[in-house]
């Protein structure tokens, strides 16, 4: 909301500057977006007389004016479409400065000499008119600065406001004012707004069918009105200073009575209404012809002004074209109705519509004020464009209006929540500045006890809390003292089984990979893909951002993947992506699993002049893995897996014991080729599992040497290396302290069915220097557990 700061002082004026003030009420809650200059500061303006005005000789545009200031003529130079003898307009003689310091100075134009300049509106900063020279009624030589200025002067600040929802009653002059005298404890100069008596017996029958939308209707009659006069001066420079343009006297004194009162009014052309007024929910195929020329189909959640023909005007918002008052209207009906803020809020913005008048309805408007409103619209149009008024009809249903409830504030409430012990004699105070209605007053135990009834423009009183804001906005937020609460905060407890996600985090940056956070939300055509067996099981959401995020993730496969994607196609040929979040598998219900997932692709080195240029392959996924196994001090074994999504011959099943906590390798070729995607390598953990931290125990160094004895076995085909190993370590005596595979060889030599594994076995006592003997009864005992357990002979 935009507002004269000159205004607002003519009906209370603190002893504060404009800083101060507009700080004050930022302070008090209602905050100042920023400030402007009203009007132009100017002088050597004057009113001049064109006694003549002649065609420029050598110009089709130009006049060569007479301008008379009432003692002296002078020969002017204009070019404005308006110029013509007898008209009244502003005179900039020589030396005159306008606004922007720009000075008056003779001057020729196309070889005629002109002795100064006929100002526009916008040329002298009194408004946005620029198509022709300001067309004035006041005496010829009357200094013009003296003139704009004997209303509201010319260095007067435009302020715009922005106001929370919830302080619709400050949308206004008058609230504004209640809202300064109360912070200052002033008294407010309300204008006096007499009743206006009936001139006529001339009304307009009114109808109210939606009452719980509009509980109260008011209508007037003014016959035989004369639009062809103009709007005052102080009006359209009011207005002006408030930000709305002149339109003509009927909108400009509704729009006067909007900005001065916050009651939105709107006017009608009484000759072109039909039979009554009803207010009404729209009906099937009800169209409206906008006072913007724009046509809608009304829907059945909006409220209209109709007549016997059908909706003249969308209720609340905009009044319509084909009944609005026209230039040669002559009888009009004006129309202030008490529209419940439910029944408006929406309505503007599902028609692309934004008006002052929906803005003020959705936020609540005082509904006692509707009579004050029509008696101010009457007094200032009849004193502009005269006519007669009838009586004022007032449609009401009083079961429909709103009733202020009663608000309890009890002190030891309004103690705890400001932190500060606030004066009883402050409070009543406070409620009587603010025209609260104190309906008991009663001392407890626990202090003082008011019972409370807000007036009716403040709507936003409900409960306790409201009344404790009031009295602190009153009391002053700069007056309660900053206090720093003491508090003791408790060591967090430190979890020693198990690392955090910080930590699994900066494992999986030091490894080279770079962390990517993606939608919990997926596609269902990936998910059917890459998620669960059954994918149909997927929780769908209800209300999704789109259909392709429609469904909720069961692994982070696919938000890896669309990552790597996007990656690619902007020339990334090579890269490492990790996430750790939670997928949502349809357990029980629903259950949440930390998971820790991750992607490569492309070359597995940078490029450079020294680097090979080969790319990842199984071994470099499984190599990541098994870093953040020894890194988590977790010994992780790798076993076939048989699932859809990876490829049969380059995948494998990651176990912490018997549990198999993830997956790692390839992607499947047809998967791949569904997802589009090339070849790319994929690992996905159970996050818990992963991030456990084993009880590590330590031991003592060995003295004494340590021996490798290499051996080789011949085994099955289908008899794997990693079960080979696991044999050993369980059966092993315990001077065998490391197993290593460094050969596995198939072909010449041997059976199709078999293949050869080369082991190396490091041995190490603790108490002697181990011997020939020694060592080779190790190795004989590994050859003889691996006949045992996986029918292994001796190469």
């Amino acid at each position: 909301m935009k507002f004269s700061e000159a205004w607002l002082r003519q009906w209370v004026n603190p002893s504060l500057d404009s800083d101060e003030l507009l700080f004050q009420l930022t302070m008090a809650g209602l905050e100042v977006d920023g400030t402007e200059p009203a009007a132009q500061t100017f002088s050597g303006v004057v009113v001049g007389e064109i006694v003549s005005a002649e065609q420029h000789p050598d110009a089709d545009k130009l006049r060569v004016c007479d301008v008379s200031d009432g003692n002296e003529r002078f020969q002017v130079v204009c070019g404005a479409p308006n110029a013509r003898a007898g008209l009244k307009t502003a005179f900039a003689k020589v030396g005159a400065v306008l606004p922007d310091n720009f000075k008056i100075k003779k001057a020729k134009l196309r070889g005629v000499e002109s002795f100064g300049m006929l100002c526009s509106a916008q040329e002298l900063g009194m408004g946005e008119d620029a198509d022709g020279i300001m067309e004035l009624d006041h005496a010829v030589g009357a200094d013009l600065a003296e003139i704009a200025g004997a209303d509201l002067p010319l260095d007067d600040l435009t302020v715009d406001m922005d106001l929370t929802p919830n302080r619709g009653d400050c949308l206004s002059i008058k609230g504004l004012a209640r809202e300064v005298g109360v912070l200052n404890n002033l008294e407010v100069a309300y204008p006096a707004i007499p009743p206006v008596l009936a001139q006529s017996e001339r009304s307009f029958p009114v109808t109210l069918e939606a009452t719980a939308q509009c509980p109260k209707y008011l209508g007037r009659v003014i016959e035989g009105v004369d639009l062809s006069r103009p709007s005052p001066d102080w009006l359209t420079q009011r207005l002006r200073r408030c930000g709305l343009r002149s339109i003509d006297p009927v909108v400009d004194v509704t729009n006067y009575v909007l900005i001065e009162l916050g009651q939105p009014m709107h006017a009608f052309d009484l000759d072109r209404l039909d039979t009554q007024i009803t207010v009404r929910m729209a009906k099937p195929d009800d169209r409206l012809v906008l006072l913007d020329g724009q046509e809608v189909e009304l829907d059945a959640d909006t409220l209209v002004i109709a007549d016997a023909s059908g909706p003249v005007a969308m209720a609340g918002v905009m009044g319509g074209k084909n009944s609005g008052v026209q230039a040669n209207s002559q009888n009009i009906f004006l129309e202030c109705a008490f529209f419940a803020p439910i029944a408006i809020a929406g309505t503007a913005r599902r028609y692309g519509l934004h008006t002052d008048a929906s803005h003020r309805y959705e936020r609540g408007v005082d509904f006692a004020l509707q009579a004050e409103a029509v008696e101010r619209a009457t007094q200032i149009l009849q004193s502009i464009v005269g006519g007669t008024a009838g009586p004022i009809v007032e449609t009401i249903d009083a079961p429909s209006m709103p009733r202020q409830p009663q608000v309890r504030l009890r002190e030891q409430k309004l103690n705890q929540m400001l932190g500060i012990e606030v004066d009883v004699a402050q409070v009543d105070e406070a409620l009587q500045r603010l025209d609260f209605a104190v309906v008991e007053r009663s001392q407890t135990p626990a202090g003082v006890s008011w019972e409370i009834t807000a007036p009716t423009h403040r709507f936003d009183i409900a409960i306790e809390a409201d009344l404790i804001e009031e009295v602190c906005r009153i009391y002053g937020y700069n007056n309660i003292p900053v206090t720093k609460p003491s508090v003791q905060l408790p060591l967090a407890a430190v979890n020693l089984q198990q690392h955090s996600e910080r930590q699994l985090r900066q494992r999986l940056t030091h490894l080279g990979f770079q962390e990517v956070i993606t939608y919990s939300f997926v596609d269902p055509k990936s998910e059917a893909i890459l998620g669960q067996k059954d994918a149909s099981a997927a929780k769908t959401l209800v209300n999704p951002m789109s259909s392709d995020l429609s469904v909720m993730r069961t692994s982070l496969l696919p938000g890896l993947i669309d990552a790597a994607k996007k990656n690619t196609a902007r020339q990334q040929d090579a890269g490492r992506l990790f996430e750790v979040g939670l997928v949502f598998k349809p357990i029980d219900g629903l259950q949440q699993d930390l998971t820790v997932g991750g992607i490569l692709w492309g070359r597995r080195n940078l490029q450079a002049w020294h680097s090979d240029t080969a790319a990842v392959d199984f071994f470099d996924a499984k190599g990541v893995v098994e870093e953040l196994g020894q890194w988590a001090g977790l010994q992780l074994r790798f076993q076939p897996l048989e699932d859809s999504v990876m490829h049969p011959g380059q995948s494998a099943g990651i176990y912490l014991g018997e549990e198999c906590i993830g997956r790692v390798g390839a992607l499947h070729p047809e998967v791949a080729r569904q997802l589009d995607i090339d070849s790319a390598y994929i690992f996905e953990m159970d996050g818990d599992g992963i991030m456990q931290r084993p009880k590590r125990s330590h031991g003592s160094v060995s003295r004494y040497p340590s021996v490798r004895r290499d051996i080789a076995v011949l085994v099955q085909q289908d008899v794997s290396a990693q079960t080979v190993i696991d044999v050993l370590v369980n059966g092993m005596d315990s001077i065998c302290k490391n197993i290593t595979l460094f050969d596995v060889y198939q072909g010449e030599g041997l059976d199709s069915k078999e293949k050869s594994l080369a082991l190396g076995l490091t041995l190490q006592s603790q108490e002697t220097t181990l011997g020939e003997e020694e060592i080779n009864a190790a190795a004989q005992s590994a050859v003889a557990l691996l006949e045992q357990h996986c029918g292994a002979r001796l190469r």
